[in-house]
């Protein structure tokens, strides 16, 4: 299965063991980019049913999964980096970008959502388990021995993060309105 799968699959399984090597290992980053590419692509295949992914779709939501896991991490390193740390958190935003992105290995699952009758369930339960995995992955990667601390890291950021989208949407929603 070599490193790769291993490591895919024990963050998948939530294996804070793996989060800790994933942590450690600098060369880990590029892997990590391939899960997020890799979880993007299998959403845009989930989101496009059986009529088969655009190209342009495929673009676009790559494109968003790599501007969010950027994102994801700098909030993270951000919130729990600096406001809530403790005396033990050492951490950097490779560190974050290494661990946070093989927290979307159960995005790969987002594929399934290609069949009609599951398509909200596949997304549902693969959007909450990428959130649990998030939940361990920045745990280790910022040291902390309180799931409570983490999960506060975690919905601080969450929140940030969607009423950012809901700004951008509600000052770009006039702009991408079709004229009629």
């Amino acid at each position: 299965m070599g490193m790769f799968g291993y490591r895919v699959m024990g963050a998948a399984l939530l294996d804070r063991s793996i989060y800790e090597g994933i942590e450690a290992d600098s060369r880990a980053s590029g892997q990590a980019l391939l899960v997020v590419l890799l979880s993007s692509l299998a959403a845009g295949i989930g989101t496009s049913g059986w009529h088969g992914p655009t190209l342009g779709g495929i673009v676009t939501i790559t494109a968003l999964a790599l501007v969010t896991w950027v994102a994801w991490a700098t909030l993270m390193l951000q919130i729990g980096g600096r406001l809530l740390r403790t005396s033990d958190t050492r951490t950097s935003q490779a560190e974050l970008m290494r661990t946070i992105g093989f927290a979307a290995s159960p995005g790969l699952l987002q594929a399934f959502a290609a069949f009609p009758r599951v398509t909200v369930l596949v997304f549902a339960v693969s959007w909450l388990w990428m959130f649990v995995a998030t939940v361990v992955a920045v745990r280790q990667a910022l040291d902390f021995t309180s799931t409570a601390r983490t999960l506060a890291v975690c919905a601080v950021a969450a929140g940030l993060a969607l009423a950012g989208a809901f700004l951008i949407s509600a000052l770009l929603g006039p702009a991408l309105a079709p004229a009629g």
